[in-house]
């Protein structure tokens, strides 16, 4: 999968495979390693014989050549590289995909622009993997790159989750026009929808599932949370 990400960088004084430095900085960030220093580090401490299954020849690449690459490296193609390998190691619940998508700052990155770095990216909830992520820029918001992203999924008969703000009539039918289904926070955001929601009769619909959870030093069963 590696070896398909296209390198940014000319041909003439390379190196070292843009596919290795990508496996030693994988490999390092899994190891713990979180900084361009920490990675360059630990690709100086690990054994040989790990160096030689990651593809070095001779010694590891240096920390300014970890760096350089990955600045250079586009960071969305390499997600939807990343998330193609994910997908395939996704496993359903009761039959279905369930994605839950969520918007996340993170701390300690920064664009070229010096703004911390938010991503929105789509989880799978069995086995926890990133099957897509994508950076939200500053002059748009989530809405629009959910769309964008499930474009690049087959939901066909998965279950999509998404928070409050994602409740959209148009999200909702990108999501039915491509088989999927949907599960969408109703909040203050959509007040005539939650007035129709409250109004239901939910006391007399019997519970289907019931799970308990233990968490924060309590006992929690979702349904229960209401009456008390």
């Amino acid at each position: 999968m590696l070896t398909d990400v296209v390198d940014p960088r000319k041909r003439r004084g390379v190196r070292h495979r843009l596919a290795v430095v990508l496996a030693i900085a994988l490999a390092a960030t899994l190891a713990g390693a979180r900084s361009f220093t920490a990675i360059a580090e630990w690709a100086t401490d690990v054994p040989a014989g790990a160096l030689v299954r990651l593809g070095v020849v001779r010694r590891p690449p240096s920390e300014s050549t970890i760096r350089r690459v990955l600045q250079r490296l586009p960071g969305d193609v390499f997600d939807e590289k990343i998330s193609a390998w994910m997908w395939l190691r996704t496993s359903t619940i009761s039959g279905r995909r369930v994605i839950a998508f969520d918007g996340k700052t993170v701390k300690g990155a920064k664009d070229t622009a010096g703004k911390l770095v938010h991503l929105l990216s789509g989880l799978c909830q069995r086995s926890k993997a990133v099957l897509a992520q994508v950076a939200v820029g500053a002059k748009t918001n989530e809405i629009p790159v959910l769309a964008a992203l499930l474009g690049t999924l087959d939901i066909t008969n998965a279950v999509i989750t998404a928070d409050a703000m994602h409740c959209q009539r148009d999200t909702a039918q990108i999501i039915r026009d491509r088989g999927g289904h949907y599960i969408l926070t109703v909040k203050a955001n959509q007040p005539t929808l939650s007035k129709r929601l409250k109004s239901l009769p939910w006391k007399d619909i019997p519970s289907m599932s019931v799970t308990r959870e233990r968490g924060h030093g309590r006992q929690d069963t979702p349904g229960e949370r209401q009456s008390r």
